[in-house]
C-alpha cells in the first residue's frame, strides 16, 4: 500500500456539552469527521498532494475508516473565554517538493489573528527549507510579499474555528483539521 496521501481537505467544528469528551465529540461531528478513527500525524504536506473541498474529501471516507489527520483543538469551561484552533498550510510551487501544515491554539485571540498566525507559521517553515530569505521579525504582510516575490510558494491558506466559552460553564471545544486521503 502506498502510504503517501494524494489528497487533503480542511475542516473545522465547535461543540458544547457538560462533559469535556462529549464536547470534543460534538466538535468532530460539526466538522463532519466524528465517524472516522483519527490518527494524529506531524505536519508535512506530501509532494504531489492536492487540496480538495470538504464535500469531496468526505465522499472518499466511510465510517470506521482510519484517517491520518493534522489536528488542532482547544477547549474551555470558563464562561465567555475566547478560544481558537487553527491549521495553516503552505504549498510549494514545485509539486515534487513537500510543504508544511501548522497547528495553532490560542486563548483571547480573534479567528483572523489566529488564522494569519497559523498560515505564517506554515509558510515560514516552508520558506526556511526553500532558502527564501526574510527577517524573522518581519510582519506577516511583509513576509507574505517576500514569499510571493520569491515565486517558490504557490499557496498559503488556513482554516480556523473560534468560539466563546459557554456562559453557563459548559465545556466548549473547537477543532481545525487537515484530513488526508490515501
Amino acid at each position: 500500500m502506498d502510504w503517501v496521501p494524494r489528497k487533503v481537505f480542511l475542516t473545522k467544528g465547535v461543540g458544547k456539552d457538560k462533559e469535556k469528551l462529549t464536547s470534543f465529540e460534538r466538535a468532530l461531528r460539526n466538522a463532519g469527521i466524528a465517524q472516522l478513527n483519527l490518527v494524529n500525524i506531524s505536519s508535512i504536506f506530501p509532494p504531489g498532494c492536492r487540496l480538495i473541498s470538504r464535500i469531496e474529501g468526505l465522499s472518499y471516507l466511510r465510517a470506521g475508516q482510519i484517517a491520518f489527520t493534522v489536528l488542532s483543538k482547544n477547549a474551555t469551561n470558563e464562561p465567555h473565554r475566547l478560544i481558537t484552533a487553527s491549521i495553516g498550510l503552505a504549498i510549494p510551487r514545485d509539486p515534487t517538493q513537500y510543504g508544511y501544515l501548522s497547528e495553532h491554539e490560542s486563548f483571547g485571540e480573534t479567528e483572523e489573528k489566529a488564522g494569519d498566525y497559523a498560515e505564517d507559521l506554515a509558510a515560514t517553515m516552508l520558506a526556511t527549507i526553500l532558502g527564501v530569505e526574510f527577517e524573522p521579525d518581519s510582519s506577516y504582510d511583509e513576509k507574505k510579499e517576500i514569499w510571493r516575490m520569491s515565486n517558490q510558494i504557490v499557496k498559503t491558506t488556513h482554516i480556523t474555528q473560534s468560539a466563546v466559552g459557554d456562559k453557563n460553564g459548559l465545556w466548549t471545544t473547537v477543532i481545525a483539521a487537515a484530513v488526508f486521503i490515501l
